[in-house]
């Protein structure tokens, strides 16, 4: 399941022209896309359990699907300048959902956004000075469309010359690639299973869409694209996509000074800077993505996640108990490993922040130099940094050169 990409090197830059094949992500010879449907009737159960994800229903057409529509369209509301019947696709459900509308033959986000945990219209408008592909399309939403900045990962092999997809949504192929060759004679050596990839490759595959950077190909047919055009499971994502540049000491848009991710969708960002992805840790060896069963689809619940592989037998394992470690009530929300180890302090949309992944602790001092939140005083809104250092500085259990500095 090779692939292959032309690198031409032009003057001062680096430009890598994509064959056409490439370009239109149809795989090698012999393989193409078939749809997750023609995967139900061997893997059932998977499929059954994968159809209920958010993946497999990130974007959906409310003409087909009235039920995913979580925005109040009964009640008028200032910011809200379009209906309903306006909308081809609402996207997302878990914190956000926004609204795409059909021109011609691309999409284009609506100024209004659904915030699903606290129930409320926000506006949607990407503003100067943040994503990077900005200064490349005009003021409006409208001036944006949604094929060259969203929807290749939110569909299964989306054409950037037709704009058609195989299929809305995270399919089977998005992760397994193209499928028709095992379709058509079963075996596990024309299928990528990620779980057999070596870990730079079994994280790409998650990462792809999981992370913010932009193609080395761009600008692809005239256009600015800010998802790994071409790219296909089973490949090095460092041959098509580079991750955005790592700045210490610097806190903007995309992360704080600490080189933690400032938003969303920067998990891989994240990742490949930790000592868990060092050590070659994938990220399906936490997430469980056929199944939407736990929180973040996760392979357990709660510090159980991060006890399967932290016991006592692990150099980095619990020496005691968790709450001896966390100082913490046992059962406590301070006694959960990603309390202090996955703050949530990555925007997603205004006021609702998702976890990190540098699975770093983030100390108060830190908080003091560069404005970085930590997990205690982010808890502990009533405290102060200094208290929380003076807090740490009595942990016996813990070094202080890793809590404390």
């Amino acid at each position: 399941m090779r692939r292959w990409a032309v690198v031409g090197l032009v003057a001062f830059g680096v430009i890598c022209l994509l064959p056409p094949d490439r370009a239109r992500g149809e795989g090698p010879p012999g393989a193409h896309f078939v749809g997750s449907e023609s995967c139900k009737s061997c893997h059932s159960a998977t499929y059954d359990s994968w159809k209920k994800t958010r993946m497999a229903n990130v974007v959906r057409d409310p003409k087909v699907h009235p039920e995913a529509v979580l925005g109040d369209f009964n009640h008028a509301d200032p910011l809200v300048t379009f209906g309903i019947g306006d909308v081809a696709f609402v996207y997302g459900s878990r914190w956000k959902q926004r609204y795409f509308t059909k021109r011609g033959d691309d999409y284009y986000p609506e100024p209004a956004q659904w915030d699903v945990k606290k129930g409320r219209w926000l506006p949607y408008h990407a503003e100067t000075g943040t994503d990077w592909w900005l200064p490349f399309y005009g003021p409006s939403n409208f001036d944006r469309p949604t094929g060259p900045t969203c929807d290749g990962c939110h569909s299964v092999n989306y054409n950037v010359e037709t704009k058609q997809v195989t299929e809305w949504n995270v399919g089977c192929e998005k992760c397994h690639g193209p499928g028709s060759l095992h379709v058509a004679h079963p075996t596990t050596q024309n299928i990528v299973n990620p779980g057999t990839l070596d870990y730079v490759r079994g994280n790409d595959t998650c990462i792809q869409c999981h992370s913010q950077g932009r193609p080395l190909a761009n600008p692809i047919n005239g256009k600015y694209f800010d998802w790994p055009v071409g790219f296909l499971p089973g490949e090095r994502l460092a041959d098509f996509w580079r991750l955005e540049e790592l700045k210490p000491g610097v806190t903007n848009f995309f992360q704080y000074a600490d080189l933690t991710a400032h938003k969303n969708r920067m998990q891989g960002n994240d990742f490949v800077q930790s000592n868990m992805y060092h050590r070659q840790i994938r990220c399906f060896d936490c997430h469980q993505v056929h199944s939407n069963e736990n929180a973040s689809n996760l392979i357990a619940r709660g510090n159980a996640v991060c006890l399967t592989c932290h016991t006592k037998d692990n150099p980095a394992g619990l020496k005691g108990t968790v709450s001896e470690h966390t100082h913490h009530a046992a059962g406590s929300k301070g006694s959960e490993c990603v309390a202090c180890h996955m703050p949530k302090i990555e925007q997603t949309i205004k006021d609702n922040a998702v976890s990190a992944h540098t699975f770093r602790f983030i100390t108060p001092v830190e908080t003091e130099q560069s404005g970085i939140p930590n997990p205690c005083t982010s808890c502990h809104t009533d405290k102060s940094t200094s208290w929380a250092t003076k807090e740490l500085r009595g942990w016996k259990t813990t070094s202080p050169w890793r809590v404390v500095n």
